[in-house]
């Protein structure tokens, strides 16, 4: 697209194509970059106009600090009537691809935001860029450096000492555009010679110590093909690509607040079309994870886990694989705010947020993960009955399904005990239960495994007057199982996912990588599950409330008709809740 196009495409009034939707948010006291972009609406700074973008790399998936950065860019746009850019920085070859780019723009729209027509990279202005640094030689603000990379870094100092100036810092400027002509033409090797600012090698920050704008890299771009052999640096093609595109509030993570003064400084030194504002937060930390590219990267290199959407990955694909939805992750976005201080938030806040939304919208059905076979001695054999089960209490309008019932049973292994202990409320021989929307069974008989000594199998009798898991005499039952109909059930494979890390500050890693702490007991896998035959007909990334077990989400990956597998999302049991009551 040519910058006149572009242009005209930034100048267009509000509530045009691709502009975000206005959220909750707005409703909510403003923190401190929305305070910062309602000052300038009112004191109509850019025409009163809001113009935000989200800029991901392509070089890895993204992650829930992605998702935060996501939500914020897009809902600033989109409670002011503005517009947010997806941008790919794709300055660096070596490292980007077209996966890297799918998938991060399947995922912003499985968060629910929609960039319209503004679908930008900064490839697209590769020689808008290339003509930008000609213009800074030909101002005597940039020089050709024809030291090593190690030398460069042993130039620029160290936070106590300055830097020395590089022995070609006084090239003449005809000079320095013969030698970054030939660059472009590829005359020389990479590493040969770079392109550096010319801005101060005594400054306090470091980054304003001539860094180096453009290098030659012999490396296939995945748009750009071999059409160029030298690259612009993140740094000097971002502020330049905010520019192009007219953005007025460039929001970024903390860790690039020192790069500030450079963002600024190159703008200040061009004709370039506006100077927008860099406004930065608090990046996401989360505990028990790790939120780098680089690093989780190095956990998919060294198979340490399946790949990007493992479930146990924080990555969203990870997260939706799980059965996250985009809601508890807008929801987890918006409850955490926007901070100017680094801090860590506990998952556990993140599994709250999923628990809720699941609550509302997740259907019930019965699973048997470790089954344990009950025969019911006085149930007629051959019959099968058609129980009514509710489908979410937390919504009527969900309606019911019919849960077949017959003689032979699977419930858990777990709620049988022959010597039960006290408190233990559920199935012991002798004893009165209830079966989920079903009948009273009594336990009368154990059969065990002559080698093992293990039960393997209960004898039971029923009530036929407690149909529906209800007696006329109102006796007392205080414990409630779920079960399925052996003849009826399905089989599926199910995965029990814990934290992917063992400890909750990650921040020390003592030199082993991130792949020395991780938990090995975050995946366990279980074989022979029996679930209810409603779950035949499951849609793949569909989720379920598994009675007294958890949330469940149907594999959209390794799962098939013939084979069902399910991811558990999160437990019933809610660490956050209970923090948050100690609290009060």
């Amino acid at each position: 697209m040519s910058s006149a196009n572009l242009q005209q495409r930034n100048t267009q009034g509000r509530g045009e194509k691709g502009a975000a939707k206005p959220t909750a948010a707005a409703a909510q006291p403003l923190d401190f970059i929305r305070n910062i972009v309602a000052e300038d609406r009112k004191a109509n700074k850019h025409g009163g106009q809001v113009r935000t973008r989200f800029p991901p790399e392509p070089n890895g998936y993204l992650h829930i600090g992605h998702a935060k950065s996501i939500c914020l860019n897009f809902g600033i746009a989109g409670e002011n009537g503005g517009v947010c850019h997806l941008r790919f920085d794709d300055t660096n070859p070596t490292k980007e691809n077209v996966e890297y780019v799918e998938a991060i723009k399947a995922d912003v729209r499985w968060l629910g935001f929609d960039w319209g027509n503004h679908l930008y990279y900064a490839s697209d202005y590769f020689e808008q860029l290339y003509q930008y640094a000609e213009q800074l030689i030909q101002g005597g603000k940039a020089y050709v450096c024809s030291l090593s990379p190690q030398a460069i870094r042993e130039h620029r100092g160290t936070l106590t000492e300055p830097g020395r100036d590089s022995p070609y810092r006084t090239r003449s400027v005809a000079e320095n555009l013969d030698l970054f002509r030939r660059m472009r033409a590829g005359e020389f090797e990479d590493g040969a010679h770079v392109l550096r600012a010319k801005i101060d090698m005594a400054s306090p920050n470091i980054n304003m110590r001539d860094p180096v704008i453009y290098r030659i890299l012999r490396a296939e771009h995945h748009r750009t093909g071999d059409r160029w052999c030298i690259y612009p640096t993140y740094d000097f093609a971002h502020c330049l690509s905010d520019s192009i595109e007219g953005i007025t509030h460039s929001i970024c993570t903390l860790e690039f607040e020192d790069h500030r003064p450079l963002y600024d400084w190159i703008l200040d030194q061009l004709n370039v079309p506006c100077h927008p504002q860099q406004i930065e937060f608090a990046r996401l930390n989360v505990s028990h994870t790790v939120l780098s590219k680089r690093r989780l990267l190095e956990l998919v290199e060294q198979r340490s886990v399946s790949a990007w959407d493992d479930p146990r990955m924080p990555t969203v694909s990870g997260l939706r694989r799980r059965g996250y939805t985009p809601a508890s992750i807008r929801n987890f976005c918006e409850r955490i705010g926007v901070a100017k201080r680094d801090n860590t938030v506990d998952v556990a806040l993140l599994e709250h947020c999923a628990r809720e939304d699941l609550n509302r919208r997740a259907p019930r059905v019965m699973a048997v993960l470790r089954p344990l076979r009950v025969v019911i001695d006085n149930y007629p054999e051959g019959q099968v009955e058609e129980l009514d089960a509710e489908n979410n209490p937390e919504d009527p309008n969900m309606g019911f399904r019919k849960v077949p019932f017959s003689r032979v049973l699977y419930i858990e292994q777990e709620d049988f005990r022959e010597d039960p202990p006290r408190q233990f409320f559920r199935l012991a021989l002798g004893r009165e239960v209830r079966l989920k929307h079903a009948y009273y069974i009594t336990c009368v008989g154990v059969v065990k495994d002559e080698q093992t000594d293990q039960v393997k199998e209960l004898h039971c009798t029923y009530d036929p007057e407690t149909r529906g898991g209800w007696s006329k005499d109102k006796r007392q039952v205080k414990g409630t199982l779920h079960w399925v109909s052996a003849s009826h059930a399905l089989e599926a494979q199910v995965r029990l996912y814990d934290h992917l890390f063992g400890a909750a500050d990650l921040s020390d890693e003592s030199g082993g990588g991130p792949g020395a702490l991780l938990n090995p007991l975050s995946l366990e896998t279980l074989t022979g599950c029996r679930v209810e035959p409603s779950l035949a007909t499951a849609a793949p990334g569909s989720c379920y409330q598994f009675l007294r077990q958890g949330y469940f989400c149907l594999d959209p990956v390794d799962s098939s008709d013939s084979a069902l597998v399910f991811n558990r999302t999160v437990s019933l049991r809610d660490t956050w809740a209970r923090v948050q009551k100690t609290l009060e």
